[in-house]
């Protein structure tokens, strides 16, 4: 059975640009990250990325910021930004240097076989991803986040660093702590108040 014909019954064909014999690229995961089933968050995660995963980057479609990776075994497709490559010793974000890092370009279509996770009308979404300063909260705030769990809210989007948080959702403040905490999608989520963006995912 070719290998195309794999990919079809799996629901998915994927065409890169580039020819077969191009090494294989190897990238980074910045932040945990959902790898998904098709190019959107529209499609069902199949699983999840850590931070600091090693990836095997296939391409990333062309005016988009979703690029297919394997990870662990595990394929599918993740952002752009949330990857970077070692480029003459310096780490650098695929999503702004694709160009330079000459990265193929893949193409992505869908059969019926694919069952696609379509958005609640009305859902709120998480606001684009920026840059934060990693933290690793001491052990009072994991112990405080643990015993008041909240209510957990619904949000569109990834839960990942850096993401920014709907200015209509409320956030719990932490005693003797900069940060605040909300549960967001069932993931307890660190919060800089300041940015709303944030700041450390819990697992």
């Amino acid at each position: 059975m070719t290998l195309k014909r794999n990919l079809f019954l799996a629901g998915v064909i994927v065409a890169a640009s580039a020819g077969i014999a191009r090494a294989e690229m190897t990238a980074t995961a910045i932040n945990d990250l959902n790898v998904r089933a098709g190019p959107g968050t529209q499609y069902p995660s199949v699983g999840v990325a850590t931070r600091g995963s090693q990836t095997l980057l296939d391409g990333c479609v062309a005016g988009s910021n979703w690029c297919r990776v394997d990870v662990n075994g595990m394929r599918g497709w993740v952002y752009a930004q949330y990857l970077q490559v070692d480029q003459g010793g310096a780490q650098v974000v695929v999503d702004q240097n694709r160009d330079d890092l000459g990265v193929p370009v893949v193409t992505y279509e869908t059969t019926a076989s694919v069952a696609q996770a379509e958005p609640t009308p009305g859902d709120e979404l998480l606001g684009p991803v920026g840059s934060v300063e990693a933290i690793s909260p001491p052990e009072t705030v994991t112990t405080y986040v643990e015993t008041n769990p909240g209510e957990t809210i619904s949000l569109g989007g990834d839960v990942v660093v850096g993401a920014t948080v709907p200015g209509d959702v409320a956030f719990q403040e932490i005693p003797d702590y900069q940060y605040r905490y909300v549960r967001i999608n069932d993931r307890p989520v660190l919060v800089d108040p300041g940015t709303r963006r944030i700041v450390y995912v819990y697992q």
